[in-house]
């Protein structure tokens, strides 16, 4: 079984210190996280921007450089630029950062019910954004938080705008998307192309059992405080620890981690 690849998401555009001082928001505090995620056996960041001000969603282009370089200036991370629209929907909003050309940003290949909103993704969206991240050699992680997703990103590939193997990112247990079932799971497993990788993100308390399901299957795994900000009922969590306890159960579970070096070899980078 290949090595076990550990995502960090730290950040995202949710949490706030309010809700748990330990999410980073600054570039500063992201690039820390990074250093010591890495520390813990995470292999890939998944990146996004916020505005230190208010710690709102930030599109600003600025921040972004901020973040990505100091994370390629202090860390061996694969650096995963998320191209989500909470703090922007439009095309422009969302490509700019791109030109930082990451070896990876993440590509919804649909449109979701949020809880309170709706996370659209047209199909001229999500095409464009394709061709942008094939013309600047960014390997896009398809975002998947339904099963039309899944065949949406490999129509991707029949139209010449993405390149296989293909990498997966199963966003599971999100109210209005797909619940996170060790039956939904291996379910969206078998949709996939059989060259394909893929990672698992359970969202809230369904991340511990989506990791160990992963972890048997195959498959990768996502934490951080982007999707869980708890380690357990009541206890908040930091994103190392976070990393720490997947890397504890994967040596139980008999499943190497794979450095960020190796991890760039399993997936095609």
């Amino acid at each position: 079984m290949e090595k076990l690849i550990i995502t960090i998401a730290p950040t995202g555009s949710l949490p706030t210190k309010k809700m748990t001082p330990h999410v980073p928001i600054t570039p500063e505090e992201i690039v820390r996280t990074a250093v010591a995620c890495e520390a813990a056996g995470a292999g890939v960041i998944h990146i996004h921007a916020r505005n230190p001000v208010d710690e709102s969603p930030s599109t600003d282009f600025t921040v972004f450089e901020e973040i990505h370089e100091g994370i390629k200036a202090k860390t061996r991370l694969i650096t995963q630029i998320s191209t989500g629209g909470r703090a922007g929907m439009g095309y422009e909003a969302r490509n700019e950062r791109l030109r930082l050309k990451p070896e990876m940003a993440s590509l919804t290949t649909g449109s979701v019910n949020f809880p309170g909103s709706v996370y659209a993704n047209s199909p001229q969206l999500i095409e464009a954004l394709a061709a942008d991240m094939k013309r600047l050699a960014i390997k896009p992680e398809m975002e998947i938080f339904d099963i039309s997703m899944v065949y949406n990103a490999i129509a991707l590939v029949s139209k010449g705008l993405a390149v296989p193997p293909l990498h997966f990112d199963f966003v599971m247990g999100l109210k209005g998307a797909i619940p996170a079932t060790i039956e939904n799971l291996v379910h969206l497993k078998n949709a996939i192309p059989s060259d394909a990788t893929w990672t698992v993100a359970g969202i809230g308390p369904a991340q511990l059992p989506m990791a160990a399901h992963a972890i048997l299957m195959g498959g990768h795994v996502r934490v951080g405080l982007e999707d869980n900000i708890y380690f357990s009922k009541g206890e908040l969590a930091t994103n190392e620890h976070l990393v720490e306890r997947v890397v504890t159960l994967a040596g139980i579970l008999g499943r190497e981690i794979a450095t960020p070096d190796e991890a760039r070899k399993i997936l095609h980078l």
